[in-house]
């Protein structure tokens, strides 16, 4: 068995990497730079981009298993680059599975491909893409995950998971933004509503994915579909990101600006952003207002189901982790 995963440097990635190894698979990874840390690992790096048709196939060539999570992410940017990175090498890394007999397909989509700004709670996978979004990366990323379900069949098998807001030790994007923005004193509650969101710890993340590879085969019930992904206990937004902020050494955030205010403010930044071409992320964006006002968790009893996920590292076990990892990284006095 060899597996490929795309983005092997990267968070959820690495994660993969490291569980795949633990069972003795033989493990290549594809990402854009070359990462020292998988090389100790004894892990096969090929370098290129998703953009590029080549590059994908000769990371595709001679494995059984692909996982796909590289991606473009983020809030803002050009649109070409999201639809280059997104949806063409989501193209192209069907394509060269196809060409070169790769049996499964485990592909990382994510719950905003479903969210068109209001709440979504306790929602399964009957919940149709929207008909507008908020920026680019849930549309390119609808885009791609309606490609690689519709690419399950006899030679063949996908699926795609839906893992929201993975968070854990190491995390490069969330939990630094977070704590950089609170350090700054830039961080505000927007509302004063309790929403409840759903989170991933890193490494259910990581197990979600080998458990639906596991299960992938041609005509197997989670053959074609799509799964939410998330610890399954949903949590007080701020509760919980201010449980990680003291527990950095930083004071909680309690200042608020009324949603109203933040939408109109991120509408307004958005425009100015666009209208000057400025390429730099807005302070505040639509997108974000939305994620940081509404209640989204969401039902995964279908994971269970068809192939037997369950989280095994619960929200307040993750959390005495991270505490861990940020012990001494912060100090009120630097405020």
């Amino acid at each position: 068995m060899k597996a490929l995963v795309t983005g092997g440097g990267g968070f959820l990635g690495g994660a993969i990497v490291r569980q795949l190894l633990a069972r003795g698979v033989a493990v290549r990874s594809f990402t854009r730079s070359a990462y020292p840390w998988l090389d100790e690992l004894g892990v096969e790096q090929i370098r290129g981009t998703l953009g590029k048709r080549d590059d994908v196939q000769r990371a595709v060539a001679g494995c059984d298993v692909v996982y796909h999570t590289a991606a473009k992410a983020g809030v803002w940017g050009r649109r070409d680059d999201y639809f280059r990175t997104n949806v063409t090498g989501t193209e192209n890394v069907l394509a060269a599975c196809q060409a070169a007999g790769v049996a499964k397909l485990i592909y990382t989509s994510t719950p905003s491909v479903v969210h068109a700004g209001g709440d979504l709670e306790g929602v399964n996978e009957c919940m149709p893409y929207p008909t507008h979004f908020s920026c680019v990366y849930p549309e390119t990323k609808a885009k791609a995950e309606a490609m690689v379900l519709d690419a399950n069949g006899p030679s063949l098998a996908t699926v795609a998971l839906r893992p929201h807001l993975i968070w854990g030790p190491g995390d490069p994007h969330l939990i630094p933004r977070v704590l950089a923005r609170a350090k700054a004193g830039k961080l505000r509650r927007i509302g004063t509503r309790p929403v409840k969101v759903d989170v991933t710890f890193i490494d259910n993340a990581a197990d979600a994915h080998l458990l639906a590879a596991d299960s992938l085969a041609p005509g197997a019930a989670c053959a074609g579909r799509a799964y939410f992904i998330s610890n399954g206990e949903p949590v007080v937004l701020w509760d919980f990101l201010n449980r990680i902020i003291t527990d950095a050494g930083l004071p909680p955030v309690t200042r608020t600006v009324p949603t109203w205010l933040a939408l109109s403010a991120a509408g307004f930044v958005e425009g100015v952003y666009k209208l000057f071409g400025l390429n730099a992320e807005p302070p505040m964006t639509k997108f974000v207002a939305e994620q940081l006002s509404t209640s989204h968790w969401y039902d995964i009893s279908a994971a269970k189901r068809d192939f037997g996920y369950e989280p095994k590292v619960s929200i307040e076990a993750g959390l005495r982790r991270m505490k861990g990892s940020l012990s001494g990284t912060h100090r009120p006095a630097e405020v």
